[in-house]
């Protein structure tokens, strides 16, 4: 299906849970989230009735996000009933990897095509920091098994936080080189409470790009459906991207919708607007297909981070997914 200004939207992040196993900076407060009561949270035979619908208009590709994914129970369950469905081509999963070496075979298994790792420093003593006392071992162990089992290409996430982890985007760039891994390095959007926390230390993309020259990065042409732009060391097995968020936002090409997991249908990452769908699947489950297209058709233009009509959305990131 076909948004307001043509673009096609064939691509719905769903986030499982708000919950996650870290808390990091720019995503969660220190003290982590308020709970939501559980009936106001999706079930996964809600998620999959959206899922079904969103087939009918299109969607075929999915994300499943959090949170942190892995901590909800059943998630492998979810992922079967999900690649199960007529019309999915690929399901994929965002995953912050602490229990991912455990649980990949199993999520193989169930159908699950793609992983996307966050991880913002390969230096152990950073990486507690930003992510308030995470393991790094437990995720490189987590990004091996992957690896291992052929899930590729293996997506690192990178953020860059300007004064923190700038002096690694080199090390970052060489894991590139012998193993099937794309690292994609993503600008630093301000988001909930961590808003101004974000805007300090934005560093834009181009910045970290010219701090790789040297590595004589080669443009990847092959196309591919997504917000990277893609580049590639001579030789190398994986990729960099880079994802412009801020500095050069790709709204004009965005082809997704999120689902929250209290039931929201988010149009734009950055906006406040969305739409209650779990209600309607609670009252009128037939008007479920409507309200989906609905929540389409409302797709702004762009986002307005900055600007005289300024917006920053009030949810957390570990709320809506990413």
């Amino acid at each position: 299906m076909q948004d307001r200004y043509l673009r096609k939207v064939n691509y719905m992040r769903i986030s499982i849970t708000d919950l996650c196993n870290l808390r990091c900076q720019y995503c969660m407060p220190k003290d982590g989230l308020i709970k939501k009561y559980h009936q106001d949270m999706m079930t996964f035979e809600e998620i999959l009735e959206v899922v079904k619908s969103g087939v009918k208009l299109g969607i075929d590709k999915i994300r499943i996000t959090g949170g942190e994914p892995l901590v909800k129970k059943g998630i492998v369950d979810l992922v079967e009933a999900i690649a199960s469905v007529e019309g999915i081509k690929d399901i994929a999963l965002t995953t912050n990897g602490l229990l991912l070496k455990q649980m990949a075979k199993d999520l193989k298994k169930a159908g699950l095509k793609r992983v996307n790792i966050s991880i913002d420093s390969l230096k152990p003593h950073r990486f507690r920091e930003i992510t308030r006392g995470g393991d790094l071992n437990a995720v490189l162990d987590g990004i091996q098994e992957v690896l291992h089992l052929g899930m590729s290409p293996v997506k690192l996430n990178t953020v860059m936080i300007g004064g923190f982890n700038e002096d690694e985007v080199e090390d970052f760039v060489r894991l590139t080189i012998s193993d099937n891994i794309d690292v994609r390095f993503i600008e630093l959007m301000p988001v909930g409470e961590a808003c101004g926390w974000a805007q300090e230390r934005f560093i834009s993309n181009e910045e970290i790009k010219k701090r790789i020259e040297t590595l004589t990065l080669l443009r990847y042409d092959k196309h591919e459906d997504g917000p990277a732009k893609l580049y590639q060391l001579p030789e190398a097995k994986g990729r960099i991207g880079f994802i412009n968020s801020i500095s050069d936002h790709f709204c004009g090409s965005c082809n997704r919708i999120r689902l929250t997991n209290d039931g929201k249908l988010k149009p734009c990452l950055h906006s406040n607007h969305e739409i209650d769908i779990l209600q309607v699947l609670r009252s009128n489950p037939k008007a479920i297909d409507n309200f989906l297209q609905r929540a389409i058709l409302s797709k702004p233009e762009k986002h307005r981070l900055y600007g005289v009509e300024q917006e920053i959305g009030y949810r957390n990131m570990s709320e809506i997914g990413g």
